[in-house]
């Protein structure tokens, strides 16, 4: 069972799937969607996002952006799906009404995992009604509806994840500076490479920020920049026909040997050794 809801003037998209992995390609718009994945089911549900294999319990919600490559695995059970494109909501205009961008899209921490607490199972359950009930309903408020809806959702995950996901001993502006700054890294990582880069557009000191982090967690804010470099130069050897010098120069780097220097350095692989694991996994 899938619904959407789709306004071909504007190139809005927002969709809903009882089961994403047989519906994925049945959407108007099939690229450059934001995914909300939920296991309802009993039994946990595997799936590889970038290539790596995570499990998603039951009752657990994880989010994906169009950034990153998501694949569904054969013999698992059905995920629920909401997606939807910058052109339904988009979050980056609407960051100051759910707070969400950092946390729940395009961070650049682990992916967010969150775990619907039993208590609020029935509210969740009730909200997945409503949408169903509401992409049955055809008139001119619909696309209205749908983004309240949405935005409800957002604002739901998006508290789940400040509990479970960061230390309660931060204030919220605190937690606006990290989200912020897992923002400007995932825009800007090609080009600054610096925590003073980001520091600067954040109107705070580097320290502030390594103090910051030191509180959020292991990572520093410079580690947190190279990772990315990282994980984009993984998702391009993986997923795309670029070959390392091309990766290189793409990334920012002048020297293709500078290039596999730092990713063996963090991956422990040259790109060369990389590309051939990849190839003996598929």
């Amino acid at each position: 069972m899938y619904y959407e809801y789709h306004d071909a003037k504007l190139g809005s998209l927002l969709g809903f799937s009882n089961d994403i992995k047989n519906d994925q390609n049945q959407f108007s718009i099939v690229s450059g969607n934001i995914n909300m994945l939920w296991n309802k089911n009993k039994v946990p549900v595997r799936l590889r996002i970038d290539g790596l294999e995570m499990e998603l319990l039951p009752d657990q919600l994880v989010t994906t952006t169009y950034l990153q490559h998501v694949t569904y695995l054969p013999m698992e059970a059905p995920l629920t799906a909401f997606l939807f494109n910058r052109e339904f909501y988009c979050i980056n205009d609407h960051d100051s009404e759910v707070s969400c961008n950092g946390i729940l899209f395009f961070g650049t921490q682990d992916i967010p995992i969150i775990t619907i607490p039993e208590d609020q199972l029935t509210k969740f359950d009730l909200l997945h009604e409503i949408f169903i009930e509401e992409f049955s309903t055809s008139d001119q408020i619909q696309g209205d509806m749908l983004q309240m809806l949405l935005k409800r959702l957002i604002i739901i995950c998006t508290r789940l994840a400040k509990e479970q996901l960061i230390v309660k001993t931060m204030n919220n502006d605190q937690i606006d500076v990290v989200r912020k700054f897992n923002v400007l890294v995932d825009t800007h990582f090609r080009t600054k490479r610096k925590v003073s880069d980001y520091a600067e557009m954040l109107f705070k000191s580097p320290k502030t920020l390594s103090n910051l982090f030191a509180l959020y967690n292991q990572k520093s804010p410079q580690q947190i920049i190279l990772e990315r470099l990282a994980l984009e130069a993984k998702r391009l050897m993986s997923f795309t026909d670029k070959q390392n010098q091309e990766i290189a120069y793409d990334l920012g780097f002048n020297d293709p040997a500078h290039f596999s220097r730092f990713f063996k350095k963090m991956t422990g692989l040259s790109p060369s050794q990389y590309r051939e694991n990849n190839s003996l996994s598929a």
